[in-house]
């Protein structure tokens, strides 16, 4: 008994001692799940995330189109090893958005918002564009993350059905994104990693983005830098062998109430000092007569001077500038191709020290009949270097250097301002423009066809205006037995035409006569006509008798294009000007330039120059492709030769003044 009592007593102590298990516990203090993992973290690149957060439906109320308020958030996320500079994401939007704000981004193409973005649409960081890494922050994510509050209207995707966009991609060159995936109904996220077929030093370090081509380069170099100002200058270079402006108007929008005191070499279209007077800016500068400042206007619209300031002390002595906004193709002109302007802009607080710089975004330029420009937003690149104006044999840099990069843009959207129309030796018809090549007013206005092919025309009426072909077209058609039909179809609206003639054909070779028209109120100097063709055409290229003619490499091809430019003296292609005549005084007369190309058969023996081998595949004027017409001419339209030719043009002319009368 003295022994057992020990025992059992032990036992009780053990009892009393040993906790319970898991199961017993009570839920509240049972050990907590671990939490889920997020796939940011399971990310070692680039991590994209685009997440609604709210919509609801906004006027008007329409069952057919229902507006419905969007809000949403984009976040970049770096987790990779080497610094994202100037960050580019893809939002492929698909329900017709309409973008009203984008908080700390911007879009690369430089659309202003409000923006229809229904087909997406690539967001850029502003202010901030490069997202440093964790390595470099100690894991700060302010610094490794930019995270995009997007507001906007999209329609017809009513609640509780969410308006996710069709993909999120990393778009800087040599990322790979795969498929975004769904997180929940409200997220799609994916994970951009380094493109393995492009080897990346991620030892060496560099400040500064890389340079970019382009068609078209604008350089923002600050050159001289104050605490309440600073000096620009904007160069404008054209590296495309077939771009070229004429009369070019630059756009961008000031971010940060800037206003542009003085300038040199170019000038803005509006000269007005209102919204500083009215503004904040009065108030901080309260000594300047804001009587000499030039624009405060959000976004001027900059012109070229004309060559008469070149040498203006005041408003002129740049090097490139004053050439009434003309810049050449380097294939014409180097020296012509680029085109400088200085600006003096003054700044707002918090920015007066002289490092608190910021260029202008959204950055735009256009010309008169030239291809349209898609500019991306200002990169900041290493400083550019000068002469020294002391004419010492050492460079000088610029304070800060950006680079805008704009290529030209063809949209299927985009109306041609040029067109083409054929005709040939062995038919006696004009195959014209198309109709409404260039655009056609509005359908309420109109007073004919916008549909029907435009119709047959004779020779004569190539050298007329569309509204003073009326009576020969008649007549020309009823010779020929074609139907006309009632409104007649529109004419072609285009500014320039290019008639392409199929001159003659022989043995040895063929000969092509190029007419070019001058329609419009704007003359052209300096002109350039460009024509692609098939490549045996091409190859019996020989010369132009009264252009400069010369064949070209363009887009990847050799000599796939003949170059052709005026002579001395026939470099002017004027604008449309009245009839001397005084009784013609009602029809206006185009300018125009014409010269005879000359082709040889022997490098192509076996071409065919009456079907397409002898008509152009693209044509080219001032940078500007037109638009070509739909059908060939066909041998079977009666040649001109013989008594039957000479009685058909008896018959026509009677027809016209039957006509008349």
């Amino acid at each position: 008994m003295g022994l057992l009592l020990p025992i059992l007593f032990g036992a009780l102590l053990l009892l009393t001692i040993t906790p319970p298990s898991l199961s017993q516990l009570p839920p509240e203090i049972m050990a907590p799940a671990p939490a889920p993992i997020s796939p940011s973290d399971l990310c070692n690149g680039i991590f994209l995330s685009y997440e609604f957060i709210l919509g609801r439906k906004i006027p008007p109320n329409d069952t057919s189109d229902q507006p419905y308020r969007f809000e949403s958030l984009l976040t970049v996320l770096n987790n990779g090893r080497e610094e994202l500079k100037e960050w580019r994401v893809f939002v492929g939007f698909q329900h017709n958005e309409i973008l009203i704000s984008a908080s700390d981004a911007l879009i690369v193409n430089g659309t202003e918002l409000p923006a229809l973005v229904g087909n997406g649409t690539i967001f850029g960081g502003y202010p901030v564009s490069d997202l440093k890494t964790a390595i470099q922050t100690a894991g700060d994510l302010k610094q490794m993350t930019a995270e995009i509050e997007l507001v906007g209207t999209q329609f017809m995707v009513a609640p509780p059905a969410i308006p996710l966009p069709t993909n999120i991609s990393l778009v800087n060159d040599g990322w790979l994104c795969p498929e975004p995936t769904l997180q929940s109904k409200r997220e799609l996220t994916t994970c951009c990693t380094r493109d393995a077929s492009i080897k990346v030093n991620t030892t060496i370090t560099t400040k500064f983005f890389p340079r970019q081509p382009g068609d078209l380069t604008i350089m923002y170099d600050v050159i001289r830098a104050y605490d309440q100002n600073y000096l620009t200058e904007v160069t404008m270079e054209n590296h495309n062998p077939l771009g070229r402006l004429d009369h070019w108007e630059l756009s961008f929008d000031w971010m940060r109430d800037e206003f542009i005191q003085k300038m040199q070499g170019a000038y803005p279209t509006v000269v007005d000092a209102t919204k500083c007077i009215f503004g904040p800016q009065s108030l901080i500068y309260t000594g300047l007569d804001f009587a000499d400042v030039l624009t405060c206007e959000r976004r001027p619209v900059i012109i070229d001077l004309p060559p008469t300031k070149k040498d203006d002390p005041i408003l002129g002595k740049i090097p490139f500038c004053c050439r009434n906004g003309t810049i050449l193709p380097p294939t014409m002109d180097p020296s012509k191709s680029v085109s400088v302007f200085t600006m003096q802009v003054s700044k707002m607080p918090p920015d007066f020290n002289r490092s608190a710089l910021f260029p202008p975004q959204n950055w735009r330029i256009k010309g008169t009949l030239n291809p349209d420009y898609a500019c991306g937003p200002p990169v900041r690149v290493s400083p550019t270097f000068y002469p020294d104006p002391s004419g010492m044999p050492t460079n000088k840099s610029s304070f800060a250097s950006w680079q805008i990069v704009c290529n030209i843009t063809q949209a299927k959207t985009e109306i041609p301002k040029c067109c083409v129309s054929y005709s040939a030796f062995f038919n006696d018809s004009i195959i014209p423009c198309n109709t409404c090549a260039c655009g056609c007013v509005s359908e309420t206005r109109r007073t004919c066809n916008a549909e029907s092919p435009s119709l047959l025309i004779p020779p004569d009426a190539l050298l007329l205006p569309f509204e003073n072909r009326t009576d020969l077209t008649l007549a020309w058609n009823a010779l020929k037995h074609k139907t006309v039909p009632n409104p007649m179809p529109c004419g072609d609206n285009c500014g320039v035409s290019i008639n392409w003639h199929m001159a003659s054909d022989y043995r040895g070779g063929w000969t092509v006569r190029i007419t070019i028209f001058n329609w419009g109120e704007i003359d052209f100097p300096n002109w350039f006509l460009a024509v692609q063709m098939k490549k045996p055409a091409l190859l019996g290229f020989e010369k132009a008798y009264s252009f400069n003619a010369s064949r070209l490499s363009v887009d990847g091809g050799v000599n796939n294009t003949i170059f052709m430019e005026g002579l001395p003296g026939l470099d002017y292609l004027v604008a449309e000007a009245d009839e001397k005549d005084p009784k013609k005084k009602n029809i206006r007369i185009p300018g125009k330039q014409q010269s005879v190309i000359q082709f040889s058969k022997k490098l192509t023996p076996g071409i065919n120059v009456a079907e397409r081998d002898g008509f152009p595949a693209k044509v080219i004027f001032n940078g500007e492709e037109c638009l070509l017409p739909d059908v060939l001419p066909m041998a079977s339209g009666g040649r001109r030769n013989g008594f039957i030719t000479v009685l058909s043009f008896i018959t026509f002319y009677v027809a016209v003044f039957m006509i008349r009368l």
